[in-house]
């Protein structure tokens, strides 16, 4: 069946309801969901938080009795197994609907389908696609998770137009303008984990927290992980504050050094070291993908963005290049070998530009071996 202008709009307001829970349902997925009867509105839903009522159970309930034989837009393929709450597809099937429009498919290769399935074996008219394009961005961190079972990693950079991320002296905040500072708690906001570095905390003291347009910590915190091979963070390090969890990734055996950490709330975790005795990366990304999540950013300096990009680890770059020139002795974006031949090349792909102030945001994809 052809979608029609009213169900594009219908659509894109589950689109919109689902964005609502974009900093506080992690590791779930956002969804959004309308309930339509006579061309008219009656119920919406979303899903705000991991353990609570998904959006098809929260527009169902408010709905009532005047959701049968209705029609219901949906972001995500209804759920068709009991986790933390019961199946979706069985609420949508109890009210008795009569149609269901889908974004998408789950991208979980063990449940995908199942759910539609489940509902159209009821009788239900199932659709899926709509606004799927345009949606891609809604879940792309989860959907890559469930695909590959790898978090999706994006490393943040803030530079000048000549390619600068510091000056000489190490210093490099701020960069960048204000718009593009709240651009980066925003991303922080939706992200798992941030990621980085002894130098980067020696270097900016940074809280690596995630805060609103007036600059009041959100509900949820990313965990701040950070890289410190030999444990050189001062115990007064802002990264190490009760505002948000923090571990510690490091190959020293300093038991006094790891005590003063631990006592500070933090875990240390112990990582095998590479031939450099340093944390190894690859270690570091496979204890990553053991975690529950579904994101990390990277927020660090060049010599652990480079170390990140040359390991194959980062998924997409994120670029904030500021209207400004620091000159040839500032510090550059990336500090890595010199490619000798242009087969070498870490290849990117353009997605998207954004104006915030007077900055410019560029994302781009990391092409990666297949």
């Amino acid at each position: 069946m052809a979608f029609t202008p009213d169900d594009r709009r219908f659509m894109a307001q589950a689109v919109a309801l689902a964005k609502k829970g974009q900093y506080s349902v992690k590791p779930n997925p956002c969804v959004g969901c309308v309930i339509v009867q006579r061309n008219q509105i009656i119920a919406e839903g979303w899903h705000e938080k991991a353990g609570e009522p998904h959006a098809e159970v929260r527009a169902l309930k408010q709905a009532g009795k005047a959701a049968k034989k209705s029609t219901v837009y949906v972001t995500l393929e209804p759920c068709s197994h009991y986790g933390k709450t019961p199946p979706c597809a069985d609420a949508l099937i109890e009210a008795d609907v009569s149609r269901v429009i889908i974004v998408m498919q789950d991208p979980n290769p063990l449940v995908a389908g199942q759910g539609v399935e489940k509902l159209r074996a009821a009788g239900i008219d199932v659709s899926v696609g709509l606004l799927e394009e345009e949606s891609a961005n809604l879940n792309k961190a989860f959907a890559y998770k469930m695909l590959t079972g790898k978090p999706y990693v994006m490393s943040k950079i803030a530079m000048s137009l000549d390619g600068k991320t510091a000056m000489e002296s190490g210093e490099s905040q701020w960069i960048t303008g204000t718009a593009a500072r709240e651009d980066v708690h925003r991303l922080r906001a939706q992200s798992d984990i941030v990621l980085t570095g002894v130098g980067t905390v020696l270097a900016d003291n940074p809280k690596l927290t995630a805060r609103d347009g007036l600059g009041d910590l959100r509900v949820q915190q990313p965990q701040r992980v950070v890289l410190d091979s030999n444990l050189k963070i001062p115990n007064d390090a802002a990264v190490l504050s009760s505002d948000a969890h923090t571990t510690i990734l490091t190959c020293s055996k300093n038991q006094q050094a790891i005590s003063a950490l631990e006592a500070k709330g933090c875990n240390v975790v112990t990582i095998v070291a590479d031939e450099n005795n340093q944390v190894d990366l690859q270690a570091v990304y496979g204890w990553l993908c053991t975690l529950p999540i579904n994101s990390v950013m990277i927020e660090a300096g060049a010599l652990l963005n480079g170390a990140c990009l040359q390991a194959g680890m980062v998924d997409e770059l994120i670029v904030y290049m500021a209207p400004s020139v620091l000159g040839s002795d500032a510090g550059g974006a990336f500090s890595m070998p010199t490619v000798t031949r242009l087969d070498d090349k870490i290849q990117l792909n353009y997605e998207q530009m954004d104006t915030l102030g007077n900055d410019i945001k560029l994302i781009y994809s990391v092409k990666k071996e297949v």
